[in-house]
């Protein structure tokens, strides 16, 4: 039935529009709002509450993602048959929160991307619900590889496009997202008592993490534009004899923003077989198609995949996979049963239902359009400057002027209320690295924020201290 129902929102709750969601949450728990009850009209409640209908919206919104409410085309909003008082399990909208969306005095973590809520924490409350209610797996034993058949089948499905080589289910290892996958992989190859990992000048911070976990000693290798040199991996080889894998990130290298070619790629594999050393791809980036051959498929007697669902659904799950040559498929399986047997059960019987299920893909493809929407506005702010950035990529590489402080500069702009990432955290200790920052997209912040955070990274720039720059 329609309700007449006016909220009382609270004006001290920032944004506005938590501030309805609060109070529409809060008539639900009283009974002033029963199941079924339509509430009204976006234009008409913005109007009575002194608010933008978008406003409204967003509250809607968000408690219809929810299943607080429910949103039937040409009828309205009604609240849902199950509607449920307590905050949503949504790290992205709760990350908008801290940050201070809306707040003059805002403060941006801009270290680790975030990505927009585009229906997935929707698809899988419903998901984890199904799972609750009747678990494929069961819940009263181990996992075990047979039980995890239909999620490994799942992540072949997700994984169709990707020119990963021959794949079936028995390649895959399912992973505690692309951190646990990578260090899987590294247990399966390293051996010795000191082995030696090889990494890019500039790399992913958990190559060198994980590698150290392991007690390897990790070497840099030189680096340009298109990647690790192969001269330099051939001539490092040949001075670490005890290397085994070298490490890279060909499709979306981070911090940098940088690709790989297949030409390139083919000097790294001709080197790597000249010392017979393994290749680790991290894959974990790449938001659209693959523009390239995975070194799996390039190299099927050396090559390692690493992948993760992080940076295209949800970081929340940490869900991810490892995948090498066919050959090490049983040895990397053994990897991952004797450090944790194997994905909770109900983890996976969730993977194996949200992979493949249809609603999967417009879903990344509205997260990759949202994180394009924001790297517009970072481009528009800081493009006059030497930007790396990609529009399906969730951060941007900013090269300072010459002279610059790459440390300063972070330290300034956090005072600012915008943090970012220094070169150095991306290289080994000794390294020389370049005086530049990564900013990642943070799509949990409203746009005009993120817009606001980019414009004092641009005053930043064209006013700086005598700290920054000399």
């Amino acid at each position: 039935m329609d309700t007449i129902w006016v909220p009382e929102v609270d004006p001290s709750i920032k944004p506005k529009y938590r501030g309805v969601v609060q109070a529409i949450r809060e008539g639900i728990a009283s009974g002033k709002l029963g199941q079924g009850d339509r509430l009204p009209p976006v234009r008409e409640l913005g109007w009575k509450l002194g608010m933008t209908p978008g406003t409204v919206a967003r509250a809607y919104t968000l408690l219809t993602d929810e299943g607080t409410l429910s949103a039937e085309i040409g009828r309205g909003t009604f609240v849902a048959a199950r509607a449920r008082p307590e905050p949503p399990l949504n790290l992205i909208e709760v990350d908008a929160v801290a940050h201070g969306a809306d707040d003059d005095n805002f403060n941006v973590n801009l270290f680790s991307p975030h990505l927009p809520n585009c229906g997935q924490a929707a698809l899988i409350r419903s998901l984890l619900a199904e799972v609750a209610r009747n678990p494929p797996s069961g819940l009263m034993h181990y996992p075990s590889r047979r039980g995890a058949k239909p999620a490994r089948e799942a992540m072949v499905h997700w994984l169709r496009d990707t020119p990963v080589g021959p794949l079936d289910e028995r390649d895959i290892v399912l992973s505690h997202g692309g951190q646990n996958a990578i260090l899987l992989i590294y247990q399966t190859i390293l051996k010795g008592r000191r082995p030696t990992v090889f990494v890019e000048d500039l790399c992913y911070p958990g190559f060198r993490r994980a590698a150290e976990v392991l007690r390897a000693e990790i070497v840099p290798i030189a680096m340009d534009a298109d990647g690790i040199l192969p001269a330099a991996l051939a001539a490092a080889a040949e001075r670490h004899p005890e290397g085994q894998v070298i490490c890279t990130s060909p499709e979306v290298h981070s911090p940098t923003c940088g690709f790989t070619p297949m030409s390139r790629r083919r000097e790294i594999v001709e080197v790597a077989r000249a010392h017979d050393l393994q290749i680790l791809e991290d894959d974990c980036y790449r938001m659209g198609e693959a523009q390239g051959e995975c070194y799996r498929a390039l190299a099927p007697e050396r090559g390692w995949y690493a992948t993760s669902l992080s940076k295209t659904i949800t970081p929340a799950l940490r869900l991810g996979c490892a995948i090498g040559p066919r050959d090490q498929a049983a040895a990397l399986h053994r990897s991952a049963e004797h450090g944790f047997f194997g994905l909770a059960t109900p983890i996976a019987d969730l993977a194996a239902a949200l992979l493949a299920h249809p609603d999967l893909d417009p879903i990344m493809d509205r997260c990759r359009d949202g994180i394009g929407d924001y790297v517009k506005i970072a481009v528009n702010a800081l493009g006059s400057f030497d930007l790396h950035w990609r529009k399906d990529v969730p951060f941007v590489w900013l090269e300072l002027p010459k002279g610059w402080r790459a440390s300063a500069f972070c330290r300034a702009a956090e005072t600012r209320g915008v943090r970012v990432r220094a070169a150095e955290e991306f290289a080994t200790r000794t390294a020389q690295t370049p005086h530049a920052v990564r900013m990642a997209i943070n799509a949990g912040v409203a746009l005009k924020n993120f817009e606001a955070a980019m414009e004092r990274v641009r005053d930043l720039l064209d006013n700086p201290s005598d700290e920054i720059g000399v």
